[in-house]
């Protein structure tokens, strides 16, 4: 297998530059910036064996800039809600950017997406990867104690893309990191809609939202509802469905599903989707508890992508493993904690491959 790693330009953030990482296995690419530390791009083949880019970006770094959506961004200190923007950490109150109504939404206005990320390593000997790292100030973003962050992609033999994020803090903090690419396997300039998308969810249950999304503490099972995914269902099928009150809430999927509940050493399935139109499959694994499911339901024409075509509702389906939202101030969903000696760990892995007609 002939493993490359290339970096090149992709721009000045701050005076100091923005690199384009790719890695090939000599089958399929992943293209990833230095900025957020993001999935730019990934390059696979559908079942003729036609290469295309399933991963919705921009084609500069300005767009990345001016139109912030997370585009295949590393998002945190702690990844989706927290309500009100505040938390309670050892009897201290913290408070935390305000940017998504009344709540706190993926680390604040400047959280991990907008970090200029530094390349620490790369690799091509058995797989192809790079390293990359950012440290976290105490007080950042209303965060307590100092955090450096890894995030090492690699892309193996079996058109795998893997991230493995880690982090140390010198004081108590918490943690909660994730990754928020918009996949459209049809291709994200191929005019398809993500929602003709088959999708397998793993899970017996997810969580309901209050009107600013925040988990209202209900565990409800998905039996019987537009919220099962246990067997293949095309996200078309019910996503509009507004007799379901949760769907009129998000405008269509943006909820947490309980594939677990607690954190694993090792990897599990969260989810399996399949374009039949080019055969295309991708199945998500990780350690993490939760799957953030959510329907691209805001992408509304004013983002465009990589090969100008303009990003609408229902272009993309993101699928981020994680905690479960707001779990700082619901400790009956577990602990995001992260004391001084332990390393946090989310493991995610993309699985590529094709279906037959």
């Amino acid at each position: 297998m002939n493993f490359t790693v290339d970096r090149v330009d992709f721009g000045t953030l701050n005076g100091a530059p923005v690199e384009l990482i790719r890695l090939g296995n000599g089958t399929v690419e992943a293209a990833i910036l230095t900025y957020g530390a993001s999935i730019h791009a990934m390059r696979v083949p559908d079942r003729d064996g036609h290469i295309g880019d399933v991963a919705l970006g921009h084609a500069t770094l300005a767009e990345y800039v001016e139109q912030p959506q997370f585009m295949g961004s590393t998002v945190g200190r702690v990844a989706n809600r927290i309500a009100g923007g505040r938390f309670l950490l050892d009897g201290s109150e913290y408070h935390v950017p305000v940017n998504n109504g009344p709540n706190s939404l993926h680390g604040g206005d400047c959280g991990f997406d907008k970090a200029n990320w530094s390349i620490l390593a790369t690799d091509c000997a058995d797989e192809a990867s790079v390293t990359l790292g950012h440290l976290s100030p105490d007080g950042d973003q209303g965060y307590p104690g100092t955090l450096n962050v890894t995030a090492r992609y690699a892309l193996d033999a079996a058109n795998t893309l893997h991230v493995d994020y880690r982090a140390v803090a010198d004081a108590v903090t918490v943690v909660a990191l994730s990754n928020h690419v918009y996949w459209n396997l049809a291709g994200e300039s191929s005019g398809r809609s993500a929602l003709d998308h088959v999708l397998t969810i793993p899970a017996d249950a997810y969580l309901p939202t209050d009107a600013s999304a925040i988990p209202t503490g209900e565990v409800r099972a998905v039996a019987g509802s537009a919220f099962d995914f246990r067997t293949p269902m095309p996200i078309a099928a019910r996503v509009r469905d507004a007799r379901e009150d949760q769907l009129r809430i998000g405008r269509g999927y943006d909820h947490n599903w309980i594939v677990a509940r607690d954190v694993a050493d090792h990897l599990r399935l969260m989810a399996h989707v399949v374009d039949p139109a080019s055969g295309r499959v991708m199945e998500v694994h990780s350690n993490q508890p939760g799957l953030q499911f959510y329907s691209g339901n805001f992408l509304d024409g004013t983002s465009v992508g990589k090969e100008g075509q303009m990003y609408r509702m229902g272009d993309a389906i993101v699928l981020e493993p994680q905690q479960f939202p707001d779990t700082v101030n619901r400790p009956d969903f577990g602990s995001v904690r992260l004391e001084p000696g332990q390393v946090y760990r989310n493991r995610i892995a993309w699985r590529f491959g094709v279906e037959a007609a």
